[in-house]
């Protein structure tokens, strides 16, 4: 392999045998080195390859100027994450979590770390992503010597729901069905004047129809009313979850002017309904 490019003393971009942009990093690989030398295939710690071209590029400006143990510590959470989750991820998280850890870990040691008001709530509906997050703080603080908030953890775990492939259509959305999710279950808990056992299948069932519910509601799709003979029938078994959905749908139509059709409450009242069976 030659090089192609030479971005700083420690990576360089070359090609492969299939002709693609090959990204190339270790301590020293370019040093004295220029476009056309050959690649020291022995100083070469990590090899990229983004099949995205747009991606490739934006990942090759990063690596400019981002110092290399960085590239590595968000490389190394990428890889914790596709592990803890079994998820499949949009390469664009090479670009976004490695700009991402880059300018919080320079404001960290300028002594600036923001705060998450959604945290919590990031970390009861997205848990096994605020895990990774979890991980990179501590990857962080072993490689650099950076103390990240708890904060952070939230941030970096939005990054991987946004990047989730197989849930297209939550996609750069999740702090928004984050906040509105926690704004319908607050009016729920409101209603109803409880707390909920977060680990029982009722609630994972609620919060994993809200989750949906939101998406819908950022899309400004809705579910066709057809069955109404049905709601009549759930609304005489489930009065009180219905009066708390017609609350929620005041809510939603005053504050995002989406209209939530009887079909959207039908289904809403009886995740309410199991939800508070007990209560």
């Amino acid at each position: 392999m030659v090089i192609e490019r030479v971005l700083n003393n420690n990576a360089c971009l070359s090609e492969n045998h299939d002709g693609l942009p090959v990204l190339l990093m270790g301590k020293g690989l370019c040093f004295g080195k220029r476009k056309g030398s050959p690649v020291d295939m022995d100083l070469v710690d990590k090899t990229f390859i983004l099949k995205d071209h747009d991606t490739m590029n934006q990942f090759t400006d990063l690596a400019i100027d981002v110092p290399m143990n960085e590239i590595m510590i968000a490389e190394k959470v990428i890889n914790y994450a596709k592990i803890r989750t079994g998820k499949k991820y949009s390469e664009s998280i090479y670009v976004n979590l490695t700009d991402h850890l880059h300018n919080t870990i320079k404001q960290a040691k300028e002594g600036i770390q923001l705060s998450n008001p959604l945290k919590w709530d990031i970390a009861r509906f997205y848990p096994d992503e605020y895990a990774v997050g979890q991980k990179a703080i501590q990857i962080v603080n072993d490689e650099i010597g950076v103390a990240l908030k708890d904060d952070e953890a939230a941030f970096i775990a939005l990054h991987f729901v946004n990047a989730d492939t197989s849930n297209g259509t939550e996609q750069n959305r999740a702090y928004d069905v984050t906040k509105i999710m926690k704004e319908v279950e607050g009016i729920v808990k409101d209603f109803f004047n409880t707390e909920f056992d977060e680990n029982s299948l009722a609630y994972y069932r609620f919060i994993t129809h809200l989750k949906f519910f939101a998406q819908r509601l950022l899309e400004g799709q809705h579910y066709e009313d057809d069955d109404l003979d049905l709601l009549e029938t759930i609304k005489r078994r489930y009065p009180r979850p219905y009066a708390c959905c017609k609350q929620i749908q005041a809510y939603i139509q005053k504050k995002y002017h989406f209209n939530v059709t009887d079909t959207e409450m039908m289904y809403m009242t009886v995740h309410i309904s199991r939800l508070v069976k007990n209560l």
